[in-house]
């Protein structure tokens, strides 16, 4: 529509300037046929008619003294120049002094003005120049009329507005359709959340629909996830702290009140039951360093004291504080170490290689094989664990190293373990900027790797 008004409004003045456009080459055509060229006088006035006729012109030539000295006409009696006509307010009697209009070019040369034709009340346009030529001074007026575009104004105005309208009402059905397809998952989606800000984590906020939801249905759908395994997650830590709480607490009582009860006066029952005491008490200051370990390196407030050492070394001294539990359990373990220096926090990566070779006797049985790899490779050191155990389910692999995470969900209490170690060395690895993983298979066993970059080898053995 605003198209439609832009070419209604301009319309006008567009075909003024191109009549005009028109007139002036006219004009320069005729200079040269009848003011220029002094031969063939006879031809180029047939050829000055031509042009003249062509384009529905009146045409006059005055001279400097007032005189026309050439007039031709393709227009009738609705040529100004046999009327007289009001221009800026001043009357022109055109059939007696033509003259008169030279003052004007005088004062606009070249003269180009819209005029009311008093006989065709239709609008003119008058065009005057004065010309100097070899043969002296002329004035050239031209007559031109500007055809009635009301009409023309008005079917384009028309044709827009029905365009417009057409344009319209199907830009609206198009609107609908494609606002309902993107309105309507968006309005699922929101319905899908206020579940989930109730604590409901069935929500559900899959939809078809362009991909760009798509894409925002399938994250929130894994936040969704997250969120849940993250609440499952805390009621376990709450459940399994408050448990690992509990229970030397229960037993330091227990204990406590058979001292004082049973066993106060006889030295070697005393002695057992405080025994146990310690034991408990020691469980409990592990559990809460380890708790506060991990706390403080998840914050940053642990930093890393790092040193070049021989990560063999480091291994060896690791697996002699096993040695007791190797022989216990009858396990085999077998060595293929390679002398290898890194960069890192020695205390920090031993506490993870001693968890890695604690969680393998943990789950190994009896008489079975534990290995100790470690491999250089340009600026990478590669260090694993392998076991023989029961082995960990592929969908609980991304979650072994979350706190208190366990595959059956059901606590127990294993022997010098807080539940946290596989959190703590991850948070350890990722200090370093190790990558880590495991790689397990169900009742086939597990490894334990992780890889860090290696900033000085030491080549003499």
């Amino acid at each position: 529509m605003l198209f439609g008004l832009l070419q209604g409004v301009l319309i006008r003045p567009y075909y003024r300037n191109s009549r005009l456009d028109t007139i002036v080459e006219v004009a320069a055509n005729l200079e040269r046929l009848l003011l220029d060229d002094d031969s063939a006088q006879a031809d180029n006035v047939e050829k000055a008619l031509d042009v003249i006729v062509d384009n529905g012109l009146c045409v006059s030539i005055i001279n400097a003294k007032g005189e026309e000295v050439y007039a031709n006409d393709a227009l009738g009696n609705t040529c100004i120049f046999y009327s007289t006509v009001e221009i800026d307010g001043e009357s022109f009697d055109l059939r007696r002094d033509k003259a008169s209009l030279n003052s004007l070019v005088s004062q606009k040369d070249p003269l180009s003005l819209s005029v009311l034709s008093p006989v065709s009340k239709n609008e003119m346009l008058l065009y005057g120049e004065r010309i100097n030529s070899k043969f002296g001074s002329y004035y050239l007026y031209i007559n031109s009329p500007l055809e009635p575009i009301e009409s023309v104004v008005n079917f384009i105005f028309n044709q827009f507005l029905y365009i417009a309208l057409f344009v319209l009402g199907v830009g609206i059905v198009i609107s609908l359709f494609v606002s309902r397809r993107i309105t309507y998952p968006i309005i699922k989606i929101k319905k899908e959340a206020d579940k989930l800000t109730n604590g409901n984590y069935d929500a559900d906020f899959k939809v078809n629909s362009y991909s760009e939801i798509n894409e925002l249905a399938q994250t929130l759908n894994d936040a969704t996830k997250q969120l849940s395994q993250t609440d499952e997650l805390r009621n376990d830590l709450i459940a399994n702290v408050s448990h690992d709480i509990k229970t030397p607490l229960t037993m330091i009582k227990a204990y406590s009140e058979m001292i004082k009860d049973i066993s106060g006066d006889d030295p070697q029952k005393r002695n057992e039951h405080l025994d146990v005491i310690i034991e408990e008490v020691n469980y409990l200051d592990k559990l809460v360093a380890d708790m506060a370990s991990l706390s403080k390196m998840q914050a940053g407030v642990d930093t890393l004291k790092k040193t070049n050492f021989d990560l063999k070394a480091a291994v060896l001294e690791i697996t002699k504080l096993y040695d007791g539990l190797f022989k216990e359990h009858s396990i085999n373990l077998k060595l293929d170490l390679e002398r290898v220096f890194v960069y890192g926090d020695e205390l920090k990566l031993k506490q993870v290689i001693a968890n890695f070779i604690s969680n393998a006797i943990k789950y190994s049985k009896d008489g079975t094989n534990i290995t100790l790899l470690l491999r250089q490779d340009e600026d990478v050191v590669h260090f694993e664990v392998s076991d023989e155990g029961e082995g960990i389910d592929e969908e609980d692999l991304p979650y072994v190293w979350d706190r208190y995470y366990k595959k059956d969900r059901r606590f127990h209490r294993e022997v010098a373990s807080s539940g946290l170690g596989l959190a703590i060395a991850k948070t350890i690895l990722e200090a370093h900027g190790a990558k880590y993983g495991v790689i397990s298979k169900k009742g086939e066993g597990s490894t334990f790797y992780f890889e860090i970059s290696k900033d000085y080898e030491n080549e003499t053995d």
